[in-house]
């Protein structure tokens, strides 16, 4: 019975983590849970004022941050909302509930 064997390269591992590849799927499921946030994202009643904001808001990009032990900068997906109350939304205050949007989205569309 044949066996295999298996070498890791770390530089190679490296240079698959910074491919397009991986920067492209990071971004598809950056744009996944965006699209998901969109879909359950509050818009407001007759008495907003500024209804639709929140939801029109949203952006998924790719960025270059250090991560693990190495601090090497890798490839990844950042979602987030612009809109100056989105820290509210999501989080609520006294007043208003918690929303938690961009939770619920990286919950279901992170796949």
């Amino acid at each position: 019975m044949a066996t295999a064997r298996f070498k890791m390269s770390t530089r190679g591992v490296g240079q698959l983590l910074n491919s397009p590849m991986i920067s492209a799927e990071m971004l598809r499921r950056a744009e996944v849970i965006k699209a998901v946030a969109e879909g359950i994202s509050p818009v407001g009643g007759p008495s907003d004022p500024h209804p639709g904001v929140y939801k029109a808001s949203w952006y998924a990009k790719i960025e270059r941050k250090s991560v693990g032990r190495s601090g090497k900068k890798r490839p990844v997906g950042v979602v987030g909302n612009s809109a100056y109350y989105a820290r509210w939304v999501e989080y609520g205050t006294e007043k208003v509930r918690a929303h938690h949007v961009l939770l619920r989205a990286a919950a279901h569309g992170g796949r």
